[in-house]
């Protein structure tokens, strides 16, 4: 049965009936990073930085990778970034930040590798755009001259079509010819047709030229819901390349994450896409990182993936007259993250570990039993204690005024005791 919540005409019922079971069959090297075949779908972010400015590329990369970030895209727009890439890269290494890094090309591409060797070596992966590789009778030559660069230099290339940058020269062709058919189609879905066959007949192109099938990754990015899940499940559809989700301009805060969590939730539910981008407008003076830690958060709720142990906690009503749960559920979720590059080469699993940090009696003690540790704290009226489960027993009971730090201790030791064998 054909799903009523999706655009229908590039859909199809066999998508459904597995829905856990991904469709890419070709795995991608890029940098040591398998993204693809039957590995776990990877995370992937972008600096906004001057890449030409070293040290700040630096000190974002590393932020980025630190956070979870298992590939980052780097902007190279012009000789000064193209010649700052192998620097970064050093530096990097230096840090001992091995994170592989893409570099991103518009309209002179062609140009920055050729005249900057260094960098072509330097990156994992090149990103490029079929819309605006070239124009007219160069296009194909500076499209050419770029997969023969990344073949000479072993390297894997994105071919990511934008819908804001689409070939118009194919987007004209497929217009006319529905003018001219029987029924035409609505002219935004021709335009999803075109983001489509720009992207698979660049594919073809590059095969042709040489670069195999591993060493391509497509993208198709869009900025509406419904029109990346009929895209990408038409790309899926009609090849097994490994496919970068990801919804370009998704907005600030809260909108972006929605609109980013509802278009690639149903595309993953569906077993499509192999790496993910939460492309977030930042807050003025906001962090970068918070882009990684909701593509994190997005594969984790959805049981993709474990990064870092999730934390239960209540939402709050009149029976919980205290901010006391939300400060330690706060806190705790912190400390989880603080701790994890250290836990997870200690104490393998652990990113598995479950936390419940209740308000009050109602659900409070029930989903502290369902957590390998919870607590549920005295809501108004009740007692001004705070039983600890621990594995769905009862094996603490905490009083007083440092109720938060004990049980800090107490997660602290339930971690080394589980986790530390």
């Amino acid at each position: 049965m054909m799903n009523e919540c999706m655009p229908k005409p590039l859909i199809k019922a066999s998508y459904l009936s597995d829905p856990l079971s991904r469709k890419t069959t070709t795995g991608v090297d890029v940098g040591g990073v398998i993204v693809g075949g039957v590995a776990p779908i990877v995370v992937q972010s972008m600096t906004n930085t001057d890449t030409a400015d070293i040290d700040a590329t630096v000190a974002q990369v590393a932020a980025l990778h630190r956070a979870g970030s298992e590939l980052v895209r780097i902007t190279v727009d012009r000789d000064e970034a193209a010649a700052a890439v192998p620097h970064i890269r050093d530096k990097l290494l230096a840090k001992g930040v091995s994170v592989p890094l893409i570099g991103d090309f518009h309209y002179i591409g062609h140009k920055l590798l050729a005249d900057h060797p260094a960098c072509a070596e330097a990156l994992d992966k090149y990103r490029i755009n079929p819309g605006n590789v070239g124009f007219s009778e160069k296009k194909d030559l500076q499209f050419a001259a770029i997969i023969e660069t990344a073949i000479r230099n072993n390297k894997p290339v994105r071919i990511g079509v934008n819908w804001g940058s689409l070939d118009q020269a194919l987007l004209t062709r497929l217009m006319d010819d529905n003018q001219q058919a029987g029924s035409p189609r609505a002219s935004r879905e021709v335009t999803r047709e075109a983001m489509v066959q720009s992207a698979l007949l660049s594919a073809g192109q590059a095969n042709d030229i040489g670069l195999p099938n591993e060493r391509i990754i497509l993208s198709a990015k869009v900025s509406q819901v419904q029109d990346l899940i009929a895209v990408y499940c038409a790309l899926a559809e009609r090849s097994s390349h490994a496919l970068h989700l990801g919804l370009t301009e998704a907005g600030m805060g809260s909108k972006g994450i929605v609109a980013s969590s509802a278009a690639m939730g149903i595309l993953l539910q569906q077993g499509i896409g192999d790496t993910i981008r939460i492309s977030l407008t930042p807050e003025p003076g906001g962090d970068r990182t918070r882009e990684v830690l909701v593509a994190q958060e997005l594969l984790q709720t959805m049981g993709f993936r474990s990064f870092v142990p999730i934390v239960a906690a209540c939402p709050g009503c009149g029976r919980t007259t205290s901010t006391v749960f939300q400060e330690l559920a706060s806190s705790i979720q912190k400390h989880l993250r603080l701790k994890m590059p250290e836990w997870k080469e200690k104490y393998p699993g652990v990113a598995d570990l479950n936390v419940a940090v209740m308000g009050c009696i109602v659900n409070g003690p029930g989903e502290s039993k369902h957590a390998d540790i919870g607590i549920s704290l005295p809501g108004m009226g009740e007692t001004p204690t705070a039983p600890v489960f621990i594995d769905g027993k009862k094996a603490h009971t905490l009083r007083g005024a440092n109720i938060a730090a004990e049980f800090h201790e107490l997660v602290e030791d339930y971690v080394a005791s589980r986790f530390g064998n």
